[in-house]
């Protein structure tokens, strides 16, 4: 269906309410995998980080890793979520290339958390409270790469497997329907997706990076009429990767089944892939229920016994709610709804609390984390965090400002030299010389020229029109290399023009 064919989300809003729901799946940061003793890391050459049971070999034995079970309990907690003091796993029965068990160990009727809720801050600060059912541990399958076409299954000449994420530990966490978002149901479906990225980076389980596939949206929809007392037919659209994408993902379901139930035609309950390039969603295969994946108790693992002790240890470690610290970090900085929101969107609010407490100012870490570092990574087409500059970097490169020792212009540059690998700021402008010149003998030999030879400027400046000392000001930077103090030119021109009388 072309997406100019599709009705608006007021148009849908009109005869419909939506009904959403979401699985995220969090890839725990332990230090080895969730059932073998492999090392749990990211980027490593392609099946090298496999033991016997993460390849399914005969014989093999799992064993559960402790680390990923007390990062389950943290986030259940975190979720407000109640702990069961006895939890067990089980086997998920399907055939996929990369999960050579062809099962999967994961958490059925028995879940380790379950009956929990989340408070999720819209953009004008207004709160909604989304209901968790359950959070299970489970492992995640290895990645398939398809070789020819458009890198799709459909259509590739052949599939690579790599069998290093296979085992990973995971936690999934399952909402309850959603109901009564309306016209907000895609807003809140990128703050619900960016709430539990923040809760699992505070509790360090997890570096929660979309972009590298340890943090994954599933994204469950439906439309069901005005006054209907039943949830209509819902569709799941698999692993989104982006914050955005799940905002337009939503949008888009909502606006596709919309026209499909004014024909008088049905939504089919499936599967469906987003595609961003196109901001459109296409069918996958149709949704299995819990029947079809013939779960039963995994036999090679004893079940789980959480006692009160264990849950006080963990509880009392709990760090601050994100809304709530949000709150806190806004009134403490000093910004405008509009900039904080903007940092919140942009992520680099933990960038920007490292940079103050590194000894920044709050309006300082703001300006270049929001400015010239954000401008170098969408430059370098890379996240913001992988662009190289850290928060010691930009707390150096302001107390260097602060010293007079540069100026805004030597620190753009200087940030570009960082990126490079050329070291932290100090380092960089003392082996580039790139010190502003405030010696008054250079300066004012610079001024001298620079007067001479703009005689109109001159004159326009002494008959009255002081603004125009900015137009001799730009040619004595230009001729130390932007390297000149600009406050001493300043001072130095209205001297030498008799300006103070």
């Amino acid at each position: 269906m072309a997406t100019k064919q599709l009705p608006s989300i007021d148009e849908a809003l009109a005869a419909f309410d939506p009904v959403l729901g979401f699985e995220v799946h969090v890839e725990l940061n332990t230090a080895t995998k969730m059932f073998s003793s492999a090392p749990n890391g990211f980027g490593e050459e392609p099946n090298t980080s496999v033991t016997e049971v993460d390849l399914g070999l005969p014989g093999a034995l799992p064993v559960v890793s402790f680390e990923a079970v007390d990062y389950g309990i943290k986030l259940g907690l975190a979720l407000n979520c109640s702990i069961a003091e006895t939890c067990r796993f089980a086997r998920k029965h399907y055939f996929y290339p990369d999960l050579p068990k062809n099962f999967q160990t994961s958490q059925f009727d028995e879940p380790i958390a379950f009956d929990g809720w989340v408070d999720v801050e819209l953009d004008d600060g207004a709160i909604f409270r989304v209901e968790i059912e359950r959070a299970h541990l489970e492992e995640d399958a290895g990645k398939l790469t398809h070789v020819g076409g458009t890198g799709r299954i459909q259509g590739a000449e052949h599939a690579l497997a790599d069998y290093n994420r296979s085992g990973i530990p995971l936690v999934e966490i399952v909402t309850k329907p959603i109901v009564g978002a309306g016209s907000r149901a895609p807003e809140l479906a990128r703050a619900y997706l960016m709430t539990i990225r923040d809760i699992v980076r505070s509790l360090d389980i997890s570096d929660a990076r979309m972009e590298h596939g340890n943090l994954r949206c599933d994204a469950n929809v439906s439309l069901m009429p005005k006054h209907a007392d039943h949830f209509g037919t819902r569709t799941e659209t698999k692993n989104i990767n982006s914050m955005r994408a799940v905002k337009h993902a939503v949008t888009y379901e909502m606006q596709r089944q919309a026209a499909l139930l004014a024909e008088g035609k049905t939504v089919t309950q499936e599967t469906r892939h987003w595609h961003e390039a196109t901001r459109s969603t296409t069918a996958g295969r149709p949704k299995s229920d819990a029947d079809d994946y013939r779960y039963f108790p995994e036999p090679d693992l004893v079940p789980i016994h959480v006692d009160q002790a264990w849950i006080d240890r963990l509880s009392a470690a709990l760090p601050e709610p994100p809304h709530q610290r949000r709150k806190r970090l806004k009134a403490t900085w000093g910004y405008s709804d509009e900039e904080f929101r903007d940092v919140v969107s942009a992520d680099v609010m933990d960038a920007i609390e490292e940079t103050i407490a590194a000894g920044a100012s709050p309006a300082a870490a703001r300006k270049w984390w929001m400015g010239e570092i954000a401008r170098l990574a969408n430059h370098a087409h890379v996240p913001i965090a992988d662009i190289g500059i850290n928060a010691e970097h930009v707390a150096e490169l302001d107390g260097l400002i602060q010293q007079n020792i540069i100026n805004d212009t030597i620190a753009r540059q200087v940030l570009g030299h960082i990126v490079a690998g050329e070291g932290n700021p100090r380092e960089i402008v003392e082996n580039r010389s790139m010190a502003v010149v405030s010696d008054d003998t250079a300066l004012t030999r610079a001024v001298d020229a620079v007067i001479e030879q703009h005689p109109d400027v001159v004159a326009k400046i002494v008959g009255g029109k002081t603004q125009a000392i900015g137009a001799l000001i730009g040619p004595v930077m230009k001729t130390t290399g932007g390297l000149a103090d600009a406050g001493r030119v300043r001072q130095i021109i209205i001297e030498k023009l008799d300006l103070n009388g």
